[in-house]
């Protein structure tokens, strides 16, 4: 696997910002290596999300990578929710769904279409996971969200002044705009899929998860009963776990396995 650490200027973010990516594109002569469906199809991408207070960092087994041929690629998205914040240099949503991406063709010719270009996250790249292939349905053509952190309904009517244990009103008023009509914002990802259904749009393949003694379990469960309720496909798996990458890696390796193959 080649390893990759670039730093580039994004104008979404009004700064100089960092991505990471592995390439299964490296061969070993002294190793021949069998050709396969997937070495001889073009090389697919999974863009890689990680959670609030986290970096850039891959949790996917890289003997995957190899087997499936698909690069990864771990951006950095701060604290930011994966949305376009309200402040300049805070679009974290474009620079992710438009920025990188055009990015990647010009400079790999990867990530061309959605049927090459794979989404996946966990906790509050969960979040983000489902927010940009919902919101960008023609770029992402499947997503995984593990542990997703679904906090829309949690944070609706906060006011200023308030909070909770992990954040306060400006941050979450700074990510996801009027508190008071987020529920019906494109930053709520049941907006964006009830939309695609209803337009009759293609609409991302749909992967979720969520542990039974994680605190975000009902969040999910929410999130699954209504795409039900709106007779969107999509697969929903429970199993003993926490919030903790014990069970992301877990489930990384599960989806990865159902995507790809």
């Amino acid at each position: 696997m080649a390893y990759y650490q670039i730093k580039f200027y994004s104008n979404s973010l009004k700064r100089t910002t960092s991505f990471e990516m592995f390439l299964p594109n490296d061969i070993r002569e002294d190793i021949p290596k069998e050709e396969t469906e997937y070495s001889r199809r073009k090389m697919k991408t999974l863009f890689l999300l990680h959670g609030y207070t986290g970096c850039a960092e891959n949790w996917v087994p890289q003997y995957l990578a190899e087997k499936y041929n698909f690069a990864i690629v771990m951006p950095n998205g701060e604290n930011g929710f994966w949305l376009d914040g309200l402040s300049t240099g805070h679009q974290y949503c474009t620079f992710l769904g438009v920025e990188l991406v055009n990015y990647l063709r010009k400079t790999f010719g990867l990530a061309m279409n959605a049927d090459e270009t794979y989404i996946m996250g966990m906790s509050m790249g969960g979040f983000g996971a489902l927010h940009t292939a919902l919101y960008y349905p023609d770029r992402f053509g499947r997503l995984a969200a593990l542990s997703s952190a679904l906090i829309v309904h949690e944070i609706a009517h906060m006011k200023e002044g308030g909070g909770n244990p992990v954040a306060n009103y400006a941050y979450y008023h700074e990510c996801f705009g009027d508190l008071e009509t987020v529920e019906e914002s494109d930053n709520n990802p049941e907006t964006l899929v009830k939309r695609l259904k209803e337009n009759g749009q293609k609409i991302p393949a749909i992967y979720m998860s969520c542990g039974t003694e994680d605190f975000l379990l009902e969040n999910n469960r929410q999130l699954h009963a209504f795409l039900d309720s709106i007779q969107v496909e999509h697969i929903y798996l429970e199993s003993a776990g926490n919030h903790d990458m014990t069970f992301w890696s877990e489930y990384a390796v599960k989806f990865v396995e159902m995507m790809f193959a």
